[in-house]
């Protein structure tokens, strides 16, 4: 057995959870950052993510809602890692997540206003550690538990189970000066996960901020394979941008506070071939 392997094997008899990145030869398309698994080092370990989709809001000055929402086949244990444009200097409380554990169809529901329902249904409704310092606060967010990382100098102190591998930032130093939200997801198969979501400061108050790089076997490509349909209010639309053709009301029944009732929402979706970068909406 290897150093890497005995190490993996020790953590697991400790109970601990130790990620690694995930090998995208096992998975059936490329994925987003956000979707960047990581998982305990094993060679039958697979990891596969369909239908992403993500919703983005402009609140108030300076700060956005970020919702995501996927579907999740994998034998172990992972966590995700999203990086966020946060308005600096980032602290431990610039992130606040948001439970919408009772709004597992949010998307589905989005999705409807953008329809034209038939008549019978119109009346529906990783660095060097540094000792001595806090570890990381563990939130309850629904089905998940999650972390914020202020900042790149923090992933050191994450609790034990997120703990990632030192320098796994160093071919995306475009992130040096984001913080990250990190995500521990369950075993599943095939399980649609209820949408993850958090508010931040942005440091880009005059437009919405979409994580859509893919990363491939550890390095960012020029051009990826997208197949994305995102969301968004308080941003205007571009050509070729939809509009929904109802108010948000019709298609929830109790509107989740993520939401503003009374703004319209646009949608765009991304596919095919196109610039490996994230998105933003002005």
């Amino acid at each position: 057995m290897g150093r890497g392997a005995a190490s993996t094997a020790a953590a697991r008899r400790r109970g601990n959870f130790e990620p690694a990145m995930c090998c995208f030869s096992a998975v059936a398309r490329p994925v987003s950052l956000w979707q960047r698994l990581l998982h305990p080092r094993s060679a039958s370990s697979s990891v596969e993510v369909a239908r992403t989709r993500i919703f983005a809001r402009r609140e108030r000055p300076g700060w956005q809602t970020l919702v995501y929402q996927m579907e999740l086949t994998t034998a172990h244990e992972v966590a995700m890692i999203l990086p966020l444009p946060v308005a600096l200097p980032a602290r431990e409380d610039s992130v606040a997540f948001v439970d919408l554990s009772a709004h597992a169809d949010f998307f589905t529901r989005l999705e409807r206003l953008f329809a034209v329902l038939p008549p019978a249904s119109k009346g529906a409704r990783g660095l060097v550690p540094r000792v001595g310092r806090a570890t990381l606060i563990v939130h309850k967010v629904g089905a998940f538990e999650a972390s914020w990382v202020p900042t790149a100098g923090d992933f050191d102190r994450l609790d034990a189970r997120f703990r990632l591998p030192p320098g796994f930032l160093a071919s995306l130093p475009q992130y040096a000066d984001h913080g990250f939200a990190v995500f521990r997801l369950a075993p599943a198969r095939s399980l649609a996960i209820h949408p993850m979501a958090l508010r931040f400061p942005t440091r880009d108050a005059a437009r919405l901020f979409f994580p859509t790089v893919h990363v491939h076997d550890g390095h960012v490509h020029p051009t990826a394979t997208f197949d994305h349909r995102l969301y968004w209010q308080g941003a205007a639309a571009s050509p070729g941008d939809e509009t929904a053709l109802m108010p948000v009301a019709s298609a929830f029944p109790t509107v989740p506070a993520v939401l503003d009732e009374a703004a319209p929402v646009f949608a765009r979706a991304l596919r095919g071939e196109l610039p490996n970068m994230d998105t933003w909406v002005s």
